[in-house]
Formats: C-alpha cells, structure tokens, sequence
C-alpha cells in the first residue's frame, strides 16, 4: 500500500508518500517563512491561502518524483489537528476530494502522534515501550507510549509552549522571525552569566512552565546594558534554562515509569544545546535516546505518511464527512491492535 501523507497544519506544506515494506518513497516541503517574516509571525489567513496554492502542485511533484500514478496509491493521511482551523481544513478537504475521487481511504491523523512516530522513520527505531518528549511551538507533552494510540499523558505545558517561549523571547530581543532558531544562534555567541530558574522543578509532577522565563529574560534584558553581548548571554541564560528543565523532568519520567527509552521529536528536538543536555542524561541514566533526523523534526509529510499508514493497516479510516480539530488531545486516540 502506498500511502500519500499530506501536512498543513500551520505554516509548511509538506507531501510524502510511504510505503510499509519499502519505506518512505518520496516527500516535499514547502516552508512559509520568508511570508511570514515580514509580519513577525504567523498570520493564519494567509498561510490557509498558501496552503491552497501550493498543496496539489507539491502533490504532483511528489508523484512525479517517486514514479506513481494516482491509481497505484492505496491509501491518503492527512493531519486533522491539532493545529489552524483554516490551515487544517486545506489539507482535509483536498485529500478528503481525492479519496473519493480516487476511491480510496482517506485516515486523519494527529499531528503530534506524525512527531512522535517520526524517529519510527530512522534505520534503528525506537522499540515500544517509551517515553516521548513532544516539544515544538505548540505543545510541550511528556507521554508514555505503549503502542500507536496507547499514549498516557504524563505531563504537559501549563502556558507556553517550550517553541513558543523560543519566539517570545527572541521577539522581545529584537531578533525577528522565526525566533527559534535566531535565539540558539546567538547563544552560541554568549554565555549563560545570568541566573535564570528551572520553572516547576523544585516541586513532584511532570507538568512545565515557560512563560516566567520569557517575563524574566524581558526584566533582565531591560536591566542590562542591552548591548549585542547582553543578548547573546540572555540568549544563552535563557536556552541553558530550557534544556536543564527539560532534562530535570524527563529524568524524571523516565525513573517514574520504569522505562529505559526516550523518544525526543517535534521542531525544538532540532536545538543542539536540547540534544546534547539529553544525551548526557540518557547516558548517565543508562537510557536510549532516540530523535527523528533534523529534516524531520519540522512539520513534514513524511511522518503523516508513516503514522497513516500504520492506522490505515489497522482498519482504521474516516467517512466521507471532512474532520478537522484545531484542538485535540493525543491521549484520547483509538489505539492500533
């Protein structure tokens, strides 16, 4: 069965197509930054409308690419959520039209349970039972995983996501969009002088919070000199704080459940510094840690087209009515046999 995975949740377009013996065959990503640059971030109305431009000439270029025809492919997944309403519904609605018009199922998919499975796409994959660090601009989710769809939520984000809290704070240092990435570059410029707390680690639970940290690198960013190494040093301070956070809680859900594997996915596992701090925790913990390649830490299609895939083998599928929630928690999932 080749499967065609499309992604439209916020502002990339991504289309793969997988197959479950020959594994992934082709995928293209289409990113809407430079668009949404000039805004200073994502502006829902226009990344539903470049959705719509440039999602059926991705899926044909993706066709083209691997060689297929429309009549070979046995199965379409896109992602139903969680996500924009309107960037949603591009992708339900058009491989909705093209399950009918081509008579085959069509699968919605959860777009954190696509970054979860995504390292299943590496030559050595996790191996269930594990448990899951989901981190991206949305969500930050610990889950323990016992199989596709059997996820218990162990923790989650109380405000800001730890991607959101990237961007916050890149913003209120000047540094533009996307913040994310612009931040962990200056860091590598700086060190971490300043003193920023570990949010919700002196305390039991598996829950986060990273909107204080952004309230204080704006209090320190406006008590300091704010010169270009003020930054870098804010920056650094900042992104030591996260990854030392992340570290305290995963050790931490990793002795609760008994497991020996950690899955680390979604567009922050692509930080270095993140990487790096969790690799020494899984080494001292006598752990094995797992992340998806960086191509595939962003929202893409290759992991929509893996984690359909698994659900269309199962039986599952959707009927004709076009689904899409913007809110959607992964721990209520119908679980694969």
């Amino acid at each position: 069965m080749y499967v065609l995975g499309i992604e439209t949740s916020c502002d990339e377009t991504g289309v793969a197509i997988y197959h479950p013996q020959h594994g992934l065959i082709s995928h293209f990503l289409y990113s809407q930054t430079d668009m949404h640059s000039e805004y200073g971030g994502v502006v829902p109305e226009l990344a539903s409308r470049d959705h719509i431009r440039k999602l059926v000439p991705l899926i044909q270029q993706t066709l083209a690419d691997s060689r297929l025809l429309p009549a070979q492919i046995g199965g379409i997944a896109y992602t139903a959520g969680p996500g924009l309403m309107g960037a949603l519904l591009v992708g339900a609605a058009t491989a909705r039209s093209l399950a009918w018009a081509w008579q085959i199922p069509a699968v919605a998919v959860h777009h954190m349970e696509g970054h979860l499975l995504a390292p299943m796409l590496e030559a050595h994959p996790p191996q269930f039972p594990f448990v899951a660090l989901l981190i991206s601009g949305g969500h930050t989710l610990l889950v323990r995983v016992d199989g596709i769809g059997r996820y218990q939520l162990l923790g989650e984000s109380l405000d800001d996501a730890a991607g959101e809290a990237f961007d916050k704070t890149a913003k209120l240092l000047g540094l533009g969009y996307p913040g994310g990435p612009r931040l962990s570059a200056l860091a590598e410029q700086g060190q971490p002088t300043w003193v920023f707390p570990r949010p919700m680690t002196d305390r039991p639970g598996l829950d986060f919070s990273f909107s204080g940290l952004k309230t204080f690198a704006l209090n320190t960013f406006n008590a300091c000199g704010k010169t270009q190494q003020d930054k870098a040093d804010i920056a650094a301070a900042f992104q030591t704080a996260v990854s030392e956070t992340l570290v305290i809680k995963c050790r931490r859900a990793l002795q609760q459940t008994g497991l020996n594997s950690l899955v680390v996915a979604g567009g922050v596992s692509a930080n270095k510094q993140i990487r790096h701090a969790l690799g020494e925790m899984a080494n001292k913990e006598n752990a094995e840690l797992h992340f998806p390649r960086p191509e595939f830490c962003t929202d893409n299609g290759a992991m929509i087209a893996y984690a359909g895939c698994q659900r269309l083998l199962a039986g599952h599928h959707q009927d004709l009515r076009i689904f899409a929630r913007p809110r959607w928690p992964i721990d209520g999932l119908d679980a694969c046999p």
